[in-house]
């Protein structure tokens, strides 16, 4: 019976792991793994199929224990072997994902003992520990939380004489933050936050651990994937200034509309300390006092792969700006960030030669040249526009083009179809990645040679076969394994 008891919490702590990596990669919201996964078939390969045959064998063979050890060291931990290594994205060992194994263990350990004690139980159960470590861990983190919140808002607090800048949007947000933080910095102390942080939890964290004293200036990225997430961190921060960006149909999946969107985004503007709110015309709100709508006018632009020229009118008159970046969409992008900087007494100098001098955000549009090879790696764009104007942008080029994509994930088919017929004009090769829109791209592009990729880790072999020198390569998207 003990040795029986070892082998199942062991089997227990293999589906934890699958269903903790699961939660890891959905921001641990349940709901999202239940209802918005993109491979179920992982769901019924890791989980489903083993629970359904530790119980069937368990119940109507009379060595059922016995076959079952064999199907966990001899089926089930091979694949799940197999799955972890193709993965792009594996489990980080958080201070919280080690509390959940913990929870696990001890939830496990003391059912079995429990049941050896009382001798009721025909078969350890699988299900009841995984759901009380998953709501015990729930209930801890969000104790825990608070009082990380707490020393957050303590710290915000410290700082007198910072000024909190929150940025949103469906697509650039990330962007704009890096840009208006270059800018800034040139005459400012400024801090941002790293990466693609923006859940209030990441916010939270980031204060925690980052932020220093004596700044003039934080910048926050804003998400969200339901109403109310911005808010949430809107009534956190109480930030002075507001930055909504171009709303689209990204993450339509969760909000359904693209009104919800919408609505979503603008509640950036519920803090209480806001002095002005710089807004896209896209959120078809009207200008007031305190919000101004930064994109109302066109710009005049030309877009190369050497970089972006753009005017605006400024003060009755056209400025002239000139930046290394690549794509025509960056030029609205650094459209709110000089209008910001002008709001926080940067002068119209400062701003043009800090803008001449900024960095590409990595794996955005980013221009490398190897092996002959033209490469821009545009992998963490994912919205039909920017995507758009990324193969406006490869079409200016002569020699052969090739396209690395899993189309936009979290999006309407309608728009991976659009997607495809651009590609149709200006690609001689595409290599689609990915399962989640393979079918449509599949169908939808015609014109260029296709290479359906069924493992990214295959890409580099793929592309020396593939490509040549003088070839443009635009890696245009991307997508972890688990979608």
């Amino acid at each position: 019976m003990i040795g029986w008891m070892f082998l199942h919490v062991f089997f227990v702590l293999v589906l934890g792991y699958y269903f903790i990596t699961a939660l890891q990669w959905y921001s641990y919201k349940i709901e999202r793994v239940l209802f918005h996964y993109s491979r179920y078939d992982w769901h019924l390969y890791f989980f489903v199929i083993p629970v359904l045959a530790y119980y069937f064998l368990n119940y109507f063979y009379e060595l059922g224990k016995f076959y079952f050890a064999g199907y966990l060291v001899l089926l089930l931990l091979p694949t799940l072997y197999l799955w972890y290594k193709k993965l792009d994205k594996k489990l980080v060992f958080t201070a919280r994902v080690k509390r959940f194994f913990a929870f696990l263990m001890l939830a496990t350990l003391f059912q079995d003992f429990l049941c050896i004690a009382t001798e009721k139980c025909f078969v350890f159960g699988v299900l009841l520990p995984l759901i009380f470590s998953y709501l015990a861990s729930l209930l801890f983190e969000k104790i825990l939380f608070e009082s990380y919140k707490k020393e957050a808002l303590r710290k915000l607090n410290s700082n007198k004489n910072m000024k909190i800048i929150a940025i949103t949007a469906s697509y650039g947000k990330t962007s704009i933050k890096n840009f208006l933080y270059e800018v800034l910095s040139k005459k400012y102390r400024v801090y941002k936050t790293p990466r693609s942080v923006n859940t209030l939890g990441g916010v939270v964290k980031d204060i925690n651990d980052n932020l220093e004293d004596n700044l003039d200036f934080y910048i926050v990225e804003a998400g969200a994937r339901q109403s109310g997430d911005i808010d949430e961190i809107a009534g956190f921060l109480n930030h002075h200034i507001a930055i909504v960006g171009e709303i689209g149909e990204q993450h339509i999946e969760y909000f359904k509309t693209l009104q919800n969107i919408r609505d979503t985004k603008m509640e950036l503007l519920n803090s209480k300390r806001l002095e002005i709110a710089f807004v896209s015309k896209s959120t078809n709100v009207k200008p007031n006092d305190k919000v101004i709508i930064y994109d109302s006018k066109e710009l005049d632009i030309k877009a190369t792969l050497d970089g972006v020229e753009f005017s605006m009118p400024l003060n009755g008159k056209k400025e002239k700006f000139k930046t290394t970046l690549l794509g025509s969409f960056n030029a609205a992008n650094l459209q709110v960030v000089i209008l910001t900087a002008l709001h926080v007494n940067m002068s119209l100098e400062e701003i043009k030669k800090a803008i001449e001098k900024i960095s590409p955000v990595e794996h955005r549009l980013q221009k490398i040249e190897a092996g002959g090879k033209i490469i821009i790696d545009d992998s963490f764009n994912g919205n039909l526009q920017g995507m758009l104007d990324s193969y406006n942008l490869a079409s200016e080029y002569k020699g052969r083009k090739v396209i690395i994509t899993p189309g936009i994930v979290e999006s309407d088919k309608e728009s991976n179809i659009k997607l495809a017929k651009k590609i149709n004009s200006v690609f001689d090769l595409v290599i689609i990645t990915g399962k989640t829109n393979q079918k449509i791209l599949d169908t939808y592009i015609t014109k260029p040679e296709k290479i359906l990729l069924k493992e990214k880790s295959n890409i580099e072999d793929i592309l020396k076969e593939y490509t040549f020198e003088g070839d443009l390569i635009l890696f245009s998207n991307d997508a972890p394994t688990y979608m």
